[in-house]
């Protein structure tokens, strides 16, 4: 049995979509409709960031007003992120950050600066791949809240893109302040900031004393103990352009993290070609070498976020190597000449995947 399908996250936080789930039940969306229920295992869910979340609890027999006292805590940590990182609600502190047109340096909360932070030693480790300025691209291609399908002229980019470079952004840890290079930077969090708040919502689990559970946002995951089976949670990566969405393999995970980054889900066409929401910092455009998905597994699911995105800009030779020199547990799906998909793991990969999929 599999406890959850990884789709690829987005790469956009969105306001919150209001509603919550009801407790036994999933949080509705495509992902659980097509993962079998546990009925011996509590769980709910909600919706946060333009997403669904989910909470699977195993091991502990808990009353209904203590598993909604859960619940409560999950999506007061799920919605602080949104609130703090959104580039889609005008009062969030990201927009403050992004409105500060000032050489002065601007003080940040303590969470979002752990996530500037954290977000630009992966970018000092991609050499750039990935890189929160890329604001601009990401609002010149129609992802962004203006959301349309373009394909930008030349000198629409070119302007934008001089505004990006994570060098760009000076933090000071001291002072907990961050500073601007040019007053046109400005950052986009969807590549990292979901899976900080997957990470808070399992403290506020860990909190609460839950020893056993799997909390999912939007198609990333982080995990402790077992299942309800008494096997470790079992995680479907997506495979690719699946209609009925299914799972090409199956990672045992326990104590650590996963997150998809991939090229099918957000995507629009134009003139016959492909562009997807992930957009190369270098190129200014959305990468185009063929890597359908990249999976990661980490300690931590901002880890695990801002890693697969790194790779799948970096693509399946300079993205493989990096995984491998990092001794990442990672998963490739490369897309092949006529349709065909080919899965590349690292050798930490290989060593947790199950053969097959259910």
């Amino acid at each position: 049995m599999i406890d959850t399908i990884l789709s690829p996250g987005r790469r956009r936080l969105l306001g919150v979509l209001g509603g919550i789930g009801v407790l036994g039940l999933s949080a509705c969306g495509r992902r659980d409709d097509a993962t079998p229920a546990m009925s011996s295992a509590p769980q709910f869910g909600g919706t946060t960031m333009g997403s669904s979340w989910i909470v699977k609890l195993a091991g502990a027999s808990l009353s209904p007003t203590r598993l909604e006292a859960l619940r409560t805590d999950v999506q007061l940590a799920l919605d602080g992120v949104d609130r703090g990182m959104s580039l889609f609600r005008a009062d969030s502190e990201l927009m403050h950050f992004n409105r500060h047109a000032a050489a002065t340096p601007l003080a940040l909360s303590k969470d979002l600066f752990h996530v500037f932070a954290a977000a630009q030693q992966v970018s000092e480790l991609s050499q750039g791949a990935f890189d929160i300025s890329i604001a601009p691209l990401v609002h010149a291609w129609g992802f962004g809240p203006d959301k349309r399908s373009v394909v930008p002229a030349p000198d629409q980019l070119q302007p934008r893109r001089a505004a990006i470079g994570w060098r760009g952004l000076q933090l000071d840890a001291a002072q907990g302040t961050a500073r601007k290079s040019r007053p046109d930077l400005q950052a986009d969090l969807g590549g990292i900031a979901k899976g900080h708040g997957v990470d808070l919502a399992a403290l506020a689990l860990e909190a609460g004393g839950i020893e056993h559970y799997m909390v999912e946002v939007g198609g990333e995951v982080r995990t402790r103990g077992i299942n309800a089976q008494g096997r470790a949670w079992q995680i479907g990566i997506e495979q690719p352009d699946a209609v009925p969405q299914r799972a090409r393999s199956v990672v045992p995970l326990s104590g650590r993290a996963m997150a998809t980054s991939g090229d099918y889900r957000h995507y629009f066409e134009s003139a016959g070609r492909r562009y997807s929401h992930e957009i190369d910092p270098r190129t200014a455009a959305p990468i185009a070498h063929g890597l359908a998905s990249v999976t990661v597994i980490a300690k931590s699911c901002m880890q695990a976020d801002a890693l697969a995105t790194a790779l799948i800009v970096m693509g399946p030779d300079r993205g493989l190597a990096l995984a491998r020199q990092l001794a990442l547990p990672a998963l490739f799906i490369v897309r092949e000449a006529g349709g065909s998909l080919r899965d590349i793991a690292t050798p930490a990969y290989a060593g947790l995947v199950q053969p097959g999929a259910a």
